[in-house]
């Protein structure tokens, strides 16, 4: 089963092409690398199949729906979650905090006039903190947590959501090698019946979860295949290394 389809997808700003007519399917289960120099336009494909940008012409399909007409919010209902490249946490609330406030788009519910979460925000909160290795620094405030601890949170908050396909932009960006290390961990304990699709630079990393690879290059998907053809192919040393 496809979770992911699109098809002829197109986004240009200032008359440029910033996706240009790209097409690609993801399996259900399956670990997909996107990868490109940058600029290539991996991030605005993201914020395409979040809404957090309009298309301009193709269609997007999670698990056969048509999404590309939804607001964000109704597609993270349908199972999308997605974690940035720029990390956005709440400095001063605690790292259980910002994993319930998380929930809060999954929920009829809303805060009561003291600012206030129901109490099993909190449990299912303290559940995810679990499955990212961070129950001890639960109640610790963001600001007192090291940079690859606030991207396992960031990460938490996209788990408490319960996805069925994970966007995930460039998770181990600015790790030490230990962080890369407990990222990495984290992210092969995920089950498979989560889509992983990711936006990488460290390739190394990367390269060892992935099933599939699909290479951007202006906004063009150029070379896509397993680890071993696109590392193979010649276009891809040509976009790396001028060759």
């Amino acid at each position: 089963m496809e979770a992911l389809r699109l098809q002829n997808l197109k986004k240009a700003f200032g008359g440029l092409p910033a996706i240009a007519d790209v097409s690609l399917s993801v399996q259900a289960g399956e670990r997909r690398l996107i990868i490109g120099p940058n600029g290539a336009g991996k991030t605005t494909l993201f914020n395409l199949l979040t809404g957090d940008l309009p298309r301009d012409a193709g269609s997007i399909e999670l698990f056969g729906a048509e999404v590309g007409r939804f607001a964000t919010h109704r597609r993270v209902h349908l199972g999308l979650a997605r974690t940035y490249q720029i990390i956005t946490l709440f400095p001063k609330d605690t790292l259980e905090h910002n994993v319930a406030l998380s929930l809060l788009g999954l929920s009829r519910t809303r805060w009561n006039t003291l600012g206030r979460l129901p109490p099993r925000f909190h449990e299912e909160a303290r559940q995810v903190l679990v499955r990212v290795g961070l129950e001890s620094a639960a109640r610790r405030p963001i600001a007192e947590v090291a940079y690859g601890e606030k991207r396992r949170v960031e990460i938490a908050m996209a788990l408490a959501q319960n996805p069925k396909v994970l966007l995930l932009d460039e998770p181990f960006a600015g790790l030490s090698i230990d962080e890369r290390r407990d990222v990495r961990q984290l992210l092969t304990s995920i089950p498979r019946d989560v889509t992983i699709v990711m936006i990488e630079h460290d390739m190394d990393t990367a390269l060892e979860l992935a099933d599939r690879i699909t290479l951007l290059h202006f906004g063009e998907v150029i070379v896509e295949g397993t680890r071993a053809e696109v590392v193979a192919d010649p276009r891809t040393r040509e976009v790396y290394l001028g060759e």
